[in-house]
């Protein structure tokens, strides 16, 4: 994938730096917040890179090709659905960042509910409101390059993956549970100790285990752990986690269904999970 950037050597004196394009859709900026909270690093990436287009940042926003594009948020209009396939094509690699790019976000719950009903009640003259019924991935669309996971992204995974596609180096995203973190951290299991309905075994590594460091359960922000649709792991094992959910915790069927259903809950593993215990309520 480097090799559609920029290489080293003589080329590269004379090469214009790599160009960057960061894009919204249905989402929170929480993502792209934590572009920024890159800081010094960001600094450092300036001169490295060409930021072209990131409207969260500059409103010097420059028009495409771009050589990297970072992609934030959902789609939930017709007009998000046209306007991803213009950027696929102005964009060489292509990368989602956080839930509502790579799972449909908090926003896909809308997947199972009656949209239209929503907006009879919410708002006043509900004709005016263009909405999708649905609230999709990306990758759903268009074809992706990479995806980060998280809400929000890590700012380091996403600094590794830019600087090695800078660099020419095809980026490796980690695909183990919470559980390893867990074990490197010293952290109690707060499902076996505590008989927590903990996500961790199923969920992808990023976040640093931060709610088992804190006693409390994994609700899985950073999505299924083989990274769902393109992850190079095994796909976790939802099933036999639910099994216990249900028969060692007493969790009702409702509540496992809605344990899966989240932030991440159109994840291909978190979804078919969900829709398995929805059958059982």
């Amino acid at each position: 994938m480097g090799d559609r950037l920029v290489h080293h050597g003589e080329a590269t004196k004379k090469a214009a730096r790599p160009r960057l394009a960061v894009f919204k859709f249905a989402s929170c900026d929480g993502c792209q917040l934590s572009i920024l909270n890159l800081e010094e690093d960001l600094l450092a990436l300036g001169q490295a890179l060409d930021i072209a287009y990131f409207p969260e940042a500059s409103s010097d926003m420059k028009p495409g090709p771009y050589d990297i594009g970072l992609v934030e948020g959902s789609i939930t209009t017709a007009e998000d659905a046209h306007r991803i396939l213009s950027i696929r094509r102005q964009t060489k690699v292509l990368i989602t960042i956080g839930a509502c790019a790579t799972a449909g976000g908090i926003q896909a719950l809308r997947n199972w509910a009656d949209v239209e009903a929503f907006k009879q009640v919410v708002y006043p003259s509900p004709e005016y409101i263009q909405s999708l019924s649905t609230s999709t991935p990306i990758s759903e669309h268009v074809q992706v390059d990479f995806e980060l996971w998280g809400c929000p992204i890590d700012k380091g995974q996403l600094l590794r993956v830019i600087t090695d596609l800078i660099a020419g180096i095809q980026p490796r995203l980690p695909a183990d549970s919470v559980c390893l973190e867990c074990k490197r951290r010293g952290n109690v299991c707060v499902l076996v100790a505590k008989g927590m309905p903990c996500l961790g075994p199923v969920t992808r590594i990023g976040c640093g285990a931060i709610c088992p460091g804190m006693g409390r359960d994994c609700y899985g922000c950073f999505g299924p752990s083989e990274g769902a649709r393109k992850g190079p792991g095994l796909p976790p094992n939802t099933a036999s986690l639910a099994k216990h959910f249900h028969g060692g915790l007493q969790l009702i069927p409702i509540e496992i269904m809605r344990r899966f259903r989240g932030i991440n809950g159109y994840g291909s593993s978190f979804l078919a999970e969900s829709n398995a215990w929805e059958k059982k309520t």
